[in-house]
């Protein structure tokens, strides 16, 4: 019997001051090969692999069981084989690119006959928030807010051609239940006002290619002095300045950092690698690009 294929990309959450709002897809992949079976089969394989569960717990099979439940259908028992890249535990939508797996095999295995706006409908209805969910099934750079209604609402947008981003990944894991628990429960009007202004800038310095506001237009008080303790060399990251660097942000809860940087600029990614190895961490750079469309699905394989 043929395979069918969903692969999906990891993503950034937040971009600094756009918490819970802004989502940008990364070319780093989770891979599900699925067809029917006569007993659930679930084989990992790649990064990480031995933190993917073989089990009936598996976050994929367990999203695609709600999602037939919640459609009033039964869900077939499944092969599913998983090829994963993207660092788990690491602030890059692992979970989230799990959850949106789940949800086209449960569509495609039940027929339920969706288009991308209502996977993402049901994923984001899931996840609780939409901005990783709308970067995964949309792709490129995403605003997004779930209406009053439950509807996703997901605007797109590019980052320029001239701008880079990379990412990088220490060596150590900042579960996101912690790095949600470091946040406080309210917030004064003063931080909302200085997140509000940021985020409006940064967006038009992304849609008009204004360089120099960039770093600025990346500074948040809402998530990252919160998280800075759980991420050692944070604070000085955020800070940095240097030729081609246009700033950086704490990726999802962390504790990646993602950077922005003018191409021809690669080198100073570095800079980030020396800040962790000065704190006591090794790193990765994880030098990527941001695809234009979201989860790809292949069938007939």
């Amino acid at each position: 019997m043929s395979w069918t294929e969903v692969r999906v990309p990891a993503t950034s959450a937040n971009l600094g001051p756009g918490f819970d709002a802004l989502g940008m897809a990364l070319s780093i992949y989770l891979e599900c090969r699925f067809r029917p079976a006569e007993r659930l089969l679930i084989q990992p394989s790649g990064r990480d692999a031995g933190m993917i569960s073989t089990g009936a717990d598996n976050l994929i099979w367990q999203t695609a069981l709600q999602v037939a439940e919640h459609a009033g259908r039964p869900m077939p028992l499944i092969e599913l084989k998983i090829d994963n890249d993207i660092p788990i535990g690491k602030g890059l939508g692992s979970s989230a690119a799990a959850l949106v797996a789940g949800v086209v095999i449960a569509d495609e295995a039940v027929g339920l006959g969706w288009d991308r706006h209502r996977i993402l409908d049901e994923a984001a209805r899931i996840e609780g928030h939409p901005d990783n969910v709308s970067a995964a099934v949309l792709g490129s750079i995403v605003a997004s807010a779930i209406d009053s209604e439950g509807i996703t609402r997901a605007v797109r947008m590019q980052l320029p051609a001239r701008y880079g981003v990379a990412i990088i990944v220490p060596d150590f894991i900042l579960p996101t239940s912690e790095a949600r628990a470091a946040l406080p429960t309210t917030y004064s009007r003063a931080d909302a006002v200085f997140n509000i202004q940021r985020s409006a800038l940064l967006i038009a310095a992304m849609l008009t290619q204004t360089t120099d506001a960039f770093h600025e237009g990346l500074m948040d008080r809402l998530h990252q002095p919160y998280r800075a303790r759980l991420v050692p060399g944070l604070s000085e990251m955020i800070e940095l300045r240097a030729p081609g660097l246009l700033g950086c942000a704490l990726s999802g809860a962390g504790p990646s950092i993602l950077v922005f940087y003018e191409r021809g600029h690669e080198p100073v990614c570095e800079r980030f690698r020396e800040i962790f190895a000065s704190h006591g961490h090794g790193s990765e750079i994880l030098m990527t690009h941001i695809p234009d469309h979201g989860y790809d699905l292949l069938q007939g394989l």
